[in-house]
This record gives C-alpha cells, sequence and structure tokens, in this order.
C-alpha cells in the first residue's frame, strides 16, 4: 500500500482480492463482449484484470505522479485492450492488456511529468523510461566512471544520439521551476521571484512596430531614389551595394567592359546622385536611408 499512496485502499483491496479467471471463462467473456456487446462481461474482464493495472502503476512511482491518476489512465488502457482483444488468437488476455495499459500510463507520465514535451518517439520513449535505470547499473560497473562513456553506452544500447542522451539526462536531474517561484528576499522584505532575472533584449512590441514601419517607409524612398539613376549606374549599385554579396570592383568591370577604376568612379557619383535625391525629397530623415 505505500508504493501507491493515495489510493484509495478499500479499493485497492476490492481489487485484489478479485478472483483470477480460468482460461476458457476467460475466452467466454471475451466472445461476449466483442461479438454482443456484453456490458457485463466486459465489467467482469476488466475488474478481473485491475490487480495487473494496480501492479503496473507501482513500477511508475518514481515519477512523483499521483497513483489513483495512474491507474485511472491504466483502465483506461484495460478497455482499450478489451476493445481490440481478439478471443480466437491462443494469447491470454492478461498478456495482451499490459502492453496497452503501460503505453496508457507512459502517455500519461510524458504529458505531465514535464510542462516540457518529450519522448515524442519510440526511441526518444525508451530513452526517457530506461535512462535512470541503465545508469545506475553501469554505475556500478567500476569500468564505466567517465560520464561521457556511459552516455555513449546508453545511446548505442537505446538507439538513440549521444547528445539526446546528455539532453534527457539533464531533464531528468532538474524539475520544472516555476517563473513565480521565490528566491530571496529584497531590501523592502519582498520576496524576489525566478521572473525577474530573466533579461530580454528584444525591443518592446510598440519599438518593434515603429522600426518595421519607418524601415518599410525607408526602403520606398530608396527606391523612389534609384529612378534619377543611369541603367549602369543602377546596374553598379545593385551589384556593390544592394546585393547579400557585394561584387568586387575587378569582377564587375569585367563583366561591364571597362576597369576596376572606372567602376568605382561611376559608382561614387551614382551614390552622390542618391545622397542629393535623397536629402531633396525627404532632408527630415536622409541619414537612415543612405547606402
Amino acid at each position: 500500500m505505500a508504493q501507491l499512496a493515495g489510493v484509495d485502499r478499500q479499493f485497492v483491496r476490492t481489487a485484489m482480492k478479485a478472483p483470477y479467471l480460468e482460461r476458457e471463462e476467460e475466452h467466454t467473456l471475451a466472445v461476449r463482449w466483442k461479438e454482443q456487446r456484453d456490458e457485463q462481461a466486459l465489467h467482469h474482464l476488466a475488474h478481473a484484470h485491475m490487480r495487473l493495472v494496480i501492479a503496473l502503476a507501482s513500477r511508475f512511482r518514481h515519477y512523483g505522479l499521483p497513483a489513483a491518476d495512474l491507474i485511472q489512465e491504466g483502465h483506461v488502457g484495460l478497455l482499450e485492450a478489451a476493445a481490440r482483444f481478439d478471443p480466437e488468437r491462443e494469447v491470454r488476455f492478461s498478456t495482451y492488456a499490459t502492453w496497452w495499459i503501460r503505453a496508457s500510463m507512459q502517455d500519461y507520465v510524458l504529458r505531465n511529468w514535464s510542462i516540457v514535451r518529450g519522448g515524442t518517439s519510440s526511441a526518444q520513449k525508451a530513452l526517457f523510461f530506461n535512462l535512470r535505470r541503465l545508469r545506475a547499473k553501469l554505475s556500478r560497473d567500476q569500468r564505466q566512471g567517465d560520464s561521457a562513456r556511459m552516455f555513449a553506452t546508453i545511446a548505442q544500447a537505446i538507439g538513440v544520439s549521444q547528445a539526446d542522451v546528455e539532453t534527457m539526462d539533464a531533464r531528468l536531474s532538474g524539475p520544472d521551476i516555476s517563473l513565480n517561484a521565490p528566491v530571496a528576499q529584497n531590501e523592502n522584505s519582498s520576496m524576489t521571484e525566478q521572473v525577474e532575472f530573466l533579461v530580454d533584449d528584444k525591443p518592446l512590441p510598440d519599438e518593434a512596430v515603429g522600426e518595421t514601419i519607418d524601415t518599410g517607409r525607408r526602403v520606398n524612398w530608396l527606391r523612389e531614389a534609384l529612378t534619377v539613376l543611369s541603367d549602369r549606374e543602377l546596374k553598379i549599385v545593385r551589384e556593390r551595394r544592394l546585393a547579400e554579396e557585394g561584387a568586387t570592383l575587378e569582377a564587375l568591370g569585367d563583366r561591364l567592359g571597362i576597369s576596376k577604376e572606372r567602376v568605382r568612379q561611376i559608382e561614387n557619383r551614382a551614390i552622390e546622385k542618391l545622397r542629393r535625391a535623397l536629402t531633396e525629397r525627404h532632408p527630415e530623415d536622409v541619414a537612415g536611408v543612405m547606402i
């Protein structure tokens, strides 16, 4: 009972006292449920296997989740197993139901153990539920004293990367911490919360919106100013100043059939024309659009 703290003791005792089903009786109940949808047969079948749910729930007690919730999730898995069970196969219902019960409990643990979603793939789930056991086993081996070697061994055994093992180990070592958790008491006798130590270097929303609007306005001003350039000037400015990787004077000169010094002269003349056009049209904010 100590392993299932918080679970109604009478419920556990009743489940443990339920009589075991013989193979023939189990088969008959399963057939009645599958073919006739006999609710009484389903209830009898599920009640007889609640001890299996309770036993499996005790294996997940180390994750700090309510045992009653684990049993409830296991019961859902038990009913799912009953819905899918084929009584004509020569398999005991308990053997078949164990997988569904365990899967339901594992999904519950993964959903509620941390606010950070994890274990979305089968390999990650195996890592989550086996890491502690494998690490404890390897720690007892004197040859596995190095953490890096230990993580590499676990990664190979489960079929994940060593980085995944290290990340999961860090998650399991440190539980979630509320941002409102008190950290220290300040000089005003009020508690300092964790959230107060978070720093966000991003601009405030109103500043970000303003910057977006100003950037769009300056781009339009520059587009208007570019119309004063000749075709060759425009090509040189685009290639030299507006492209992600600006072309060199020599490369641009080769394409245009002129010397690199001539390219430099045309570029300087084009920039001066742009500066004059912008100054005449938008003297109040010309600095923000110079290229």
